[in-house]
C-alpha cells in the first residue's frame, strides 16, 4: 500500500490548555504576550502526518521483519505476538512553524513557542490516528516509537524510513547522521492492534524525563523482557 500523505490538518489548540501546561496566569501580560505567540504560529503552521498498511512477515527474538524490511529490538517481537496488520507512520510539526520558531528570542518565549510546536505534533499523531481509525477500522490500538526505549534503538527509524517510502520529503521531514529528524518536533512510530493499552513510559527506568506520561513499572518491564527487578 502506498503511504497516505496527510498534509492539510488543523491546529486549533486549546488555549487554555496550552496556558496551563505553562503555568500562566490569567489576565496577566504573560497571557497576552503567549496569546499574540499563538495567533503568530496559527497564522504559519501546517502540521503534517504519513502513514501506510503494513504486514508482519517474520518475528524472531530480537528483530520483526515488516513489508521486506527488517526492523531490530526486543520490544517489537513482544509486542507484535500474533499481530499481522500495523501502521507505520511518521508525524511533524512542520517546517514551516519550525522555521518561525528561529526568530522567537528569549529563553522564555522560546519555551513557549517549544511547547506550541509540541501541541502542533500532537495534532498531527491524532490525526494520524482518526484516518487510520476511519479508513482501516483496527479497533483498539496502541503506538510504540524508536528511541524510547534502549529495546527499540533510535538508529532503527532508517527502517521505518525505508517502509514509509518518500513520504518523509513529501512532509519535510529528513533524518540526520545522527538518527534525529528535522524538524526537531517530529515522531516516527508504529500503531499496533493491542487490547491492552501500551505505553513506552511504564518500561523506560530513566528517572527524570520531562516527556513522562506514566510512571515505570518494574513489575511490567520485567515480564515484557524476562529481566531482574
Amino acid at each position: 500500500m502506498n503511504p497516505i500523505i496527510l498534509d492539510e490538518i488543523q491546529f486549533k489548540p486549546d488555549f487554555d490548555a496550552l496556558a496551563s501546561v505553562l503555568r500562566i496566569r490569567k489576565d496577566g501580560k504573560d497571557e497576552k504576550r503567549l496569546m499574540d505567540l499563538l495567533d503568530q504560529s496559527l497564522s504559519v503552521a501546517k502540521p503534517k502526518g504519513a502513514y501506510t498498511e503494513s504486514f508482519v512477515d517474520e518475528i524472531e527474538n530480537d528483530y520483526v521483519t515488516i513489508d521486506g524490511v527488517r526492523l531490530n529490538g526486543k520490544l517489537l517481537p513482544v509486542n507484535l505476538k500474533n499481530v499481522t496488520r500495523v501502521f507505520p507512520y511518521l508525524a511533524t510539526c512542520g517546517t514551516e512553524l519550525e522555521e518561525w520558531s528561529g526568530g522567537i528570542e528569549g529563553i522564555r518565549e522560546r519555551f513557549w513557542v517549544d511547547t506550541i510546536m509540541m501541541f502542533a505534533l500532537g495534532s498531527a499523531i491524532g490525526e494520524i490516528d482518526r484516518h487510520i481509525e476511519k479508513n482501516s477500522n483496527p479497533g483498539a490500538r496502541s503506538a510504540m516509537n524508536p528511541g524510547s526505549l534502549e529495546e527499540w534503538p533510535i538508529e532503527e527509524q532508517q527502517g521505518l524510513f525505508r517502509i514509509l517510502g518518500n513520504s518523509h520529503s513529501i512532509i519535510g521531514v529528513k533524518l540526520t547522521e545522527s538518527f534525529m529528524m528535522s524538524p526537531l518536533k517530529s515522531v516516527s512510530g508504529i500503531f499496533f492492534p493491542s487490547e491492552h493499552s501500551y505505553e513506552n513510559c511504564r518500561l523506560c527506568r530513566r528517572e527524570k524525563c520531562p516527556g513522562r506520561r506514566a510512571p515505570f513499572d518494574a513489575s511490567l518491564r520485567e515480564g515484557f523482557f524476562n529481566e531482574p527487578h
